[in-house]
């Protein structure tokens, strides 16, 4: 394994576009990645991605950490402070891929519930049973009641996905917007990393 190449630790639900983004661009990276359930339990975001680090950085030069705070408050951010490790932008992957977009659609309809190709790969097994709605259809009022609509964050022209977000919508009782991002701002941040000269100098590579 080459010392000096570069490791991006990712979220499991960044995984295929940060695969599809690396092979893209041509970025000598290896890829390894936390698991996306984790979502559900955000205390634990932090220590699982400090523990991946610590186990893989004697390897590596450059570690990029593909993730947004995604419900951390703050607490990912000062473990990797503490760690010497870039972050890409963003507090989640809807940002990440919505830009500046997001904000824009929460300040017009904050009841507004997004999908991104992952999440509509996984619906069943994230959200219908995830959150029990296959065994207690009634919380469907409790869970998304408040909701106005979904808006599906498309990264990818997917006929198969695209009908999949459609049923998904349809199951949530909700209206279905898509918008087309392609790699979005995550690929523009990422771009901007190994555009950059890199200071090996400059990481902290004890712990």
């Amino acid at each position: 394994m080459d010392k000096n190449s570069t490791l991006l630790v990712a979220c499991g639900a960044l995984a295929r576009d940060v695969i599809d983004l690396r092979d893209a661009h041509g970025w000598s990276a290896d890829i390894t990645c936390v698991p996306a359930l984790l979502h559900n339990t955000p205390s634990k975001i932090a220590p699982a991605v400090e523990r991946k680090i610590c186990a893989m950085r004697e390897h590596y030069t450059r570690i990029i950490v593909v993730y947004g705070d995604c419900g951390t408050s703050g607490e990912l951010d000062a473990a990797l402070a503490r760690l010497g490790v870039e972050r890409v932008a963003g507090p989640h992957c809807y940002e990440q891929f919505a830009g500046a977009g997001y904000e824009r659609v929460m300040d017009a309809t904050p009841g507004t519930y997004f999908l991104t190709d992952f999440l509509v790969r996984h619906f069943d097994a994230l959200v219908w049973r995830g959150l029990g709605l296959d065994r207690h259809p009634e919380l469907l009022a409790d869970y998304f009641g408040n909701y106005e609509q979904v808006i599906y964050l498309a990264q990818r022209d997917d006929a198969d996905l695209a009908r999949r977000a459609v049923a998904a919508a349809e199951r949530l009782r909700l209206p279905l917007y898509v918008q087309p991002t392609g790699g979005g701002d995550l690929e523009t941040r990422l771009c901007a990393f190994f555009a950059t000269p890199i200071d090996y100098a400059s990481q902290v590579l004890s712990v």
